[in-house]
């Protein structure tokens, strides 16, 4: 998990953390069985780096792998360790290409 170190974050801490709408949460929130924020007296959502990570996955599933809202909470429930695993590699990848990117530009910097 990338530099989540609280015990709890609130919807707009999410928002921010994933650059996604808070109210993209709230509505995941309704349609997906196993995304269930903790709430306390006065209704605020509060959710745990394990739950960021849910939403994560959810995120690569709707949002980059095209898959309807059901089609991913299937995937999620049927195949958790594969949708994990292929998480995991899309994620490594994005960050290899973020630091080659980096270095073209610095190298095209020195020329």
């Amino acid at each position: 998990m990338d530099g989540l170190d609280k015990k709890f974050y609130k919807i707009g801490e999410v928002a921010e953390i994933l650059n996604i709408p808070a109210s993209t949460l709230r509505f995941w929130e309704k349609e997906f069985t196993i995304l269930k924020p903790r709430r306390n007296a006065k209704n605020t959502r509060f959710y745990t780096p394990q739950d960021v990570e849910v939403i994560r996955k959810l995120y690569y599933l709707v949002k980059e792998k095209g898959l309807k809202l059901d089609a991913a909470q299937a995937q999620l429930n049927r195949n958790r360790k594969n949708v994990d695993k292929t998480f995991e590699v899309v994620e490594r990848l994005k960050g290899m290409r973020e630091k080659l990117l980096k270095l073209q530009a610095a190298m095209e910097t020195v020329h």
